[in-house]
């Protein structure tokens, strides 16, 4: 599923790089492309117990590349209903090539589906990187 193409985007990002789509009583929750910059390829991707009610910034999901373990975390309290079948399936190519689109990590009910507390939106979240990188 393109969740770019598929609705309108309620999305925001976190100070860590994770990014969250609301539509409604759900969310899609991955990875920014900031954070998975100089990655070349993929070489494992896991879930991490990702199923049931995580906190926010728990550890749903590792990328492996080289020596390096990147950890992709919830942006908010909430219950994952659903993993990115693509993933699974080795399709890890998808976080590098499409990483806030079909690249998606889990499909997710946040506790608080209207809360933004904490959250940035998309200029925020450039002026973020450019203020700290």
């Amino acid at each position: 599923m393109d969740i770019g193409k598929a609705q309108k985007r309620d999305l925001y990002y976190t100070n860590d790089h994770e990014w969250i789509d609301f539509q409604g009583s759900v969310a899609y929750v991955g990875v920014c492309g900031f954070k998975l910059k100089g990655i070349l390829q993929v070489e494992q991707f896991s879930f991490v117990d990702a199923e049931g009610l995580k906190k926010q910034g728990e550890t749903i999901a590792t990328i492996q590349y080289d020596d390096y373990q990147i950890a992709i975390r919830m942006p908010v309290d909430g219950k994952v209903i659903s993993l990115n079948d693509a993933l699974m399936a080795g399709r890890q190519d998808l976080l590098l090539q499409e990483p806030e689109n079909n690249g998606w990590v889990a499909l997710i009910v946040p506790d608080k589906p209207y809360e933004r507390q904490g959250l940035m939106l998309q200029d925020q979240y450039r002026q973020y990187i450019k203020r700290k990188y």
